[in-house]
Formats: C-alpha cells, sequence, structure tokens
C-alpha cells in the first residue's frame, strides 16, 4: 500500500528521512501519522522511527549542518530541526524491564522488536518516505476494520503500562467501530487489571480523558468503561446516560465535541481534582454546572455569560430531560448576547448612596431581565425611583 501522506510534502520530513537513509539507515515514519493517512484523517506531528543509534543522530545532524536536540537521548529520541520544524526522531527499541509506568529500553536494529513494543496494531504502522507502508503486525487490517487490538496477550501490554487500560477505550472511541465492537479478551483484561489505574498521576489520567470525551462519540467507550468497573475508579459517581443523549443533541445542534461540557453531562465527584483540570477548564466546568441548575433562561445566560455559554447550557438542560433544544433558542441568545442594560450607578447617585446603589441597580436589572430587555432607561428609573 502506497500513502499520499503528509510527511511526502514536507520539505523538513524529506530532508530528516533522506538525511538518514542517505547515510544507510533505515529511516520511516511511525504510528499516527501514518494511522491518520490510512484513514483519510487529518495527520499530527511526523514521527520518525530509525535503527541508527541516537548518537549516529546527532552526529548525521551535526555533520549536515543541522540542528539536533538530544530531547531524550537516554530512551533514544533525538529531535531534529528542519525547515523550523522540529522532528522526534527515535531508534528502534524493545522493552527489558516495565512496572506498569516506564519501561527499560535496549536499543534494536529490527523494526520487528520495535513494533513488538507498541500499544495497538494499528500504531505499529511504518512508512517511508515515499509512502510505501510497512505493516510487520497486520495493523493496517485491523485498522481498516476499525478493529483496536492490543499487540500480543492484552494483559501483558497493559501490565507494562496500566494507562493503556484508558488508552484502549479512547482508541476505541476514536477508531473503533461500532458494528465492531470491544474486543472481548481485551475488555476482560482492562477490568481484571484496572487497580493498576492508581498507580498513574491525575495528569496522564485526565489526559486520556479529555482526548476521549472529544471523540464524536465517546458515551459506548465510557458505557463500556462503567461496565468494567472502570469509570467509577477514576470517577467516582459518574454515569453515561446524559453524556449519550448530549452526543446526540449535539450532532442535531451542530456544535463540535468540547470536553467540559461532556464532563458535565458525565458527572462524578471531585473532577476537577481528580482529573487535574487546568484552572481555566474548572472555571468553565464549574459555571456549566451550576447554570444547569439555575433558573436563568438562554436570553440572560448569553447575556451574562455569552452565546457560547448559553449554547451549552441549553443543551446539557436538554440532555438532561431526554428532550429537544427550542425551536427559538438561538432568537432568544441573540437577543440576550446583544442586550445593553442601559442604567449606571450614576443614574442613581444623586438619589441613593452607598449600598442602596447596587441594591437599586440589581432590583432594576432584574426588572430588565423580566421583560425581555425590552424596558428602558427611563421606564427603569422611573419604576424604581421612590
Amino acid at each position: 500500500m502506497i500513502l499520499d501522506g503528509p510527511w511526502r510534502h514536507d520539505p523538513g520530513a524529506q530532508a530528516v528521512l533522506g538525511l538518514l537513509a542517505g547515510a544507510g539507515h533505515r529511516a520511516l515514519v511511525v504510528g499516527g501519522c501514518v494511522r491518520n493517512a490510512a484513514l483519510g484523517e487529518a495527520a499530527g506531528d511526523v514521527d520518525i522511527a530509525t535503527d541508527a543509534r541516537p548518537e549516529r543522530v546527532m552526529e548525521l545532524a551535526a555533520a549536515a549542518g543541522v540542528k539536533a536536540i538530544p530531547t531524550g537521548i537516554d530512551h533514544g529520541t533525538v529531535t531534529i530541526v528542519a525547515e523550523g520544524t522540529g522532528y522526534e526522531v527515535t531508534t528502534f527499541r524493545k522493552d527489558v524491564e516495565t512496572d506498569g509506568r516506564r519501561a527499560v529500553v535496549a536499543f534494536s536494529d529490527r523494526i520487528e522488536d520495535d513494533a513488538a513494543r507498541r500499544d495497538f496494531t494499528m500504531n505499529a504502522l511504518y512508512a517511508d518516505a515515499d509512502g510505501k507502508v510497512i505493516d510487520p503486525l497486520g495493523g493496517l487490517g485491523d485498522l481498516m476494520a476499525r478493529r483496536v487490538r492490543f499487540v500480543g496477550e492484552p494483559r501483558g501490554r497493559i501490565a507494562e503500562d496500566y494507562l493503556r487500560i484508558l488508552r484502549y477505550f479512547r482508541f476505541h472511541a476514536w477508531y473503533g467501530g461500532a458494528e465492531e465492537g470491544l474486543d472481548a479478551e481485551a475488555l476482560a483484561a482492562c477490568a481484571e487489571l484496572a487497580e493498576g489505574l492508581e498507580r498513574l498521576s491525575a495528569e496522564r489520567i485526565g489526559a486520556e480523558m479529555r482526548k476521549m470525551l472529544c471523540a464524536p462519540d465517546p458515551a459506548p467507550s465510557i458505557g463500556a468503561m462503567a461496565q468494567a468497573g472502570i469509570l467509577a475508579r477514576i470517577l467516582p459517581g459518574a454515569g453515561v446516560a446524559m453524556l449519550a443523549v448530549l452526543v446526540h443533541l449535539e450532532g442535531l445542534a451542530g456544535r463540535a465535541p468540547e470536553a467540559m461540557r461532556r464532563l458535565v453531562a458525565l458527572g462524578g465527584e471531585d473532577a476537577a481534582g481528580r482529573l487535574r483540570l487546568s484552572r481555566a477548564e474548572t472555571t468553565r466546568l464549574d459555571l456549566l454546572a451550576r447554570a444547569v441548575d439555575d433558573t436563568a433562561g438562554a436570553a440572560e445566560l448569553a447575556w451574562r455569560h455569552g452565546p457560547d455559554i448559553a449554547r451549552d447550557v441549553e443543551l446539557l438542560r436538554a440532555a438532561r430531560f431526554d428532550a429537544l433544544l427550542p425551536a427559538d433558542l438561538e432568537d432568544r441568545i441573540a437577543r440576550g448576547a446583544g442586550a445593553k442594560f442601559p442604567v449606571r450607578g450614576s443614574d442613581l447617585a444623586g438619589h441613593l448612596a452607598g449600598p442602596e446603589i447596587g441594591a437599586a441597580l440589581r432590583e432594576m436589572e432584574s426588572r430588565w431581565i423580566a421583560s425581555g430587555f425590552t424596558l428602558g432607561r427611563d421606564d427603569l428609573l422611573k419604576e424604581g425611583s421612590p
């Protein structure tokens, strides 16, 4: 199979591949870039695998006058900067020892060794500079069948790094087929070894959950996590029912996936702490969760928090009650987003003082909102005058 992957049109990637190949080494693009190119989807970073040792990669780059950074040289990774872009070049490796979080590796000359240490067969795909695919483990067939399959025996692969439990569900959410479903052996291994998740940091767990929640439809994968007892370990109290409805409503409304909106639907105890959310993410999560439960309508939400929050809150409210969005929702949001409260504190300064001004403004604001933002300055001042 020949792929017209992005690296074929990337001068920097071609330069790095040529630098290595020109010195007699194997130089292959590997992983997500190849996987996504085979699916016809947008590809991310171009990662390169080679049989050249990292010291040799550094030497070749220096001889060519190209910048090389030993970003992870002990584990075989050198970043070469070509045409203004950094490319990670990693020597073929095989695992020598693992403890469920990190591995001790040895360098190898064999692509088969490098492929055997990867998590899923669809990630053990390689391609040369011209796009020819090298598939040591049959991952291409799995990919085209939308089948997420561990490399080798699932329990052994998970025991090397327990984050692979969450990665399995995340990859199924992004690349798995609905008809194919989850592999029974893999699912059993994830359930059996779920206790190992407690060894992982909140940052690593949170990163996987964010990526999973941004999949087109993560509900089936997260539902399988719940059935396997995994969801309760990482986010106690979470449930998938509202999430499934939300995803459907998002599709009807043309709303793109968004992790915090979906996390509100998922629920659970102390999501911000357990998933180590950023301050901005926590603020958004808390705002959405509170707004779903208050009485403010879409127009008021748009006025107070902007159209984006208003749409998300209305989606969450509809999902909670398994209802459709109001037909006039966008009109309401537009009315609130464009409204401007017509009274200022200076309008009351000659009549009231101190805290009385704030109280009067809040009372006028309530009447203004209740009127559908129609009352003008004079009406509010007249009705609010002592």
